[in-house]
């Protein structure tokens, strides 16, 4: 997993009190894949706007996931 997806993780509250370092393998490969999945559908709005701003792409983002 590259940094940016454990500082995020740490960001969340996955790593505190050790709680990643109590998840088994299985749920590590879990939430990598989650994030994996999470950008790519983040990519596909990308990619299907290429003409859009980056505010018009970021709403876009914002709105799929119901992020305010």
């Amino acid at each position: 997993m590259n940094n940016r997806l454990e500082e995020l993780m740490y960001e969340s509250g996955l790593t505190a009190s050790g709680c990643w370092d109590s998840m088994d393998d299985y749920d590590h490969k879990a939430i990598e894949k989650l994030c994996e999945l999470i950008v790519r559908e983040m990519l596909v709005t990308c990619e299907e706007h290429p003409a859009w701003t980056g505010r018009m792409i970021g709403n876009q983002i914002k709105e799929h996931f119901g992020v305010e």
